[in-house]
């Protein structure tokens, strides 16, 4: 008798709606919503703040999730360790990365782990606009650069290295930059961004800097930077292979910004099932 309710209220907190509360535990609206006043009346309490468009914690109800979602926590640890004993890693994982990275990158990796794990199931969505994990029902989601979002947790997985380069046949004709200055007077291929990212006397500079070429697609500005069309600011998976085999050349390597963090992103409030956690151990070890 306890226990009633105490699901239903943490799922409509977490969600801020009755509705949506409903459809996750696959119950009526009305069932949490019967749930919901009995518990309020058993504790004596309001617990929350309900209006047409919104419904929010009162502070009692925020005092009480806390505990309640504790508790939940580690009723579902439990429930996944015993799993975890009797049977391999299963069921379905969802998660999202940005479009290049994830077709060169993540995808073939996660091609491999269900190649050892065949019970487990796999969505991806590749956007380079950063999903809400909650909403969309996300297990997790990769995020390059720096993180924003404190909401979630987060493990490293990799790192990556942006390069500034060009082809040998546009630096013959127009000769090698050696400082950020002379930037102005070359050719720069631009992407989404006005501006250029470097690092100089310790600190991070923001350089703008202009050209006759945009495209958002990394692709597109590797190949005009092959046909020495001018110079390019791109992530080491788009320009490593040219670099190996020359015919890209780093510059202005004094100015590169540190590297950036490769990231695995989940909600702070949730314990890494077995297949999720397994899946992060092996894109951590491979992107390492």
């Amino acid at each position: 008798m306890q226990w009633d309710g105490i699901s239903e209220f943490v799922y409509v907190a977490e969600n801020e709606s009755f509705t949506q509360a409903a459809i996750k535990m696959a119950i009526s609206t009305a069932q949490v919503s019967r749930q919901i006043s009995a518990l309020e009346k058993r504790l004596n309490v309001k617990l929350f703040y309900r209006t047409t468009r919104k419904v929010s914690l009162t502070e009692e109800g925020r005092v009480f999730y806390q505990h309640c979602r504790g508790v939940l926590d580690g009723l579902e640890a439990g429930e996944r360790a015993i799993t975890n004993l009797q049977s391999k890693p299963q069921g379905k994982v969802k998660l999202s990365a940005p479009v290049t990275y994830g077709e060169q990158q993540i995808l073939p990796l996660v091609n491999n782990f269900m190649q050892q794990y065949s019970d487990v199931e796999v969505t991806a969505f590749l956007s380079n606009q950063q999903v809400d994990l909650v909403e969309g029902g996300y297990d997790l989601a990769i995020r390059l650069g720096k993180l924003s979002d404190s909401s979630m947790m987060a493990k490293k997985l990799g790192k990556r290295t942006n390069f500034v380069c060009a082809s040998p046949a546009y630096l013959s004709k127009h000769g090698i930059p050696h400082s950020l200055s002379e930037l102005n007077s070359h050719s720069c291929l631009l992407g989404t961004l006005d501006y250029w990212r470097f690092r100089g006397s310790g600190k991070e500079k923001n350089i703008r800097v202009t050209g006759k070429l945009r495209y958002n697609s990394g692709f597109g500005l590797v190949d005009a930077a092959l046909k020495g069309l001018g110079i390019v600011q791109l992530p080491d998976y788009y320009v490593q292979d040219h670099l190996q085999s020359g015919e890209l050349i780093t510059l202005l390597d004094n100015y590169r910004e540190p590297d950036e963090g490769i990231w695995a992103i989940y909600p702070q409030n949730r314990h890494l099932s077995p297949k999720i956690r397994l899946l992060v151990d092996y894109l951590a070890e491979q992107l390492a």
